[in-house]
C-alpha cells in the first residue's frame, strides 16, 4: 500500500510559478508511473503530466506543454510538478497519483492540493 502526500499549492497571480511536491508516507514509488492530475470545479479530472520510473518518458497535457515540468527523485520517493506562466484556467485541485507497471490504472492517490491563479 502506497500513501501519497502533496504539498506546494497556493494562491498565485497569473504569470507566476508554483512547485508541487508529492511524497510518500508509506511504501515506495520507485518503479511506478507517476502522474499529476487536476480537477477544476464543475469539470472532469484530467491528467496534466506523467513520468515513467526510468525518467526517459513523459507526457504533458497540450495546454501545459512548455509551462509545466514533471520530475521525480526515486531515491527520495518524490515527484514534482514545476509550473510556470500560470494562468487562471490552471486553477484546480491537483492530485498526485501512482500506477504500478502491472496495472492499467492509477491505483494510489494523494489528498490533493489547491492551486488558485488570480487574474
Amino acid at each position: 500500500q502506497v500513501q501519497l502526500v502533496e504539498s506546494g499549492g497556493g494562491l498565485v497571480q497569473a504569470g507566476g510559478s508554483l512547485r508541487l511536491s508529492c511524497g510518500v508516507s508509506r511504501g515506495t514509488i520507485s518503479t511506478y508511473i507517476m502522474g499529476w492530475f487536476r480537477q477544476a470545479p464543475g469539470k472532469q479530472r484530467e491528467i496534466v503530466a506523467a513520468i515513467n520510473w526510468r525518467m526517459d518518458s513523459s507526457y504533458y497535457l497540450d495546454s501545459v506543454k512548455g509551462r509545466f515540468t514533471i520530475s521525480r527523485d526515486n531515491a527520495k520517493s518524490a515527484v514534482y510538478l514545476q509550473m510556470h506562466s500560470l494562468k487562471p484556467e490552471d486553477t484546480a485541485v491537483y492530485y498526485c497519483a501512482a500506477k504500478p507497471i502491472t496495472s492499467t490504472n492509477y491505483d494510489y492517490w494523494g489528498q490533493g492540493t489547491q492551486v488558485t491563479v488570480s487574474s
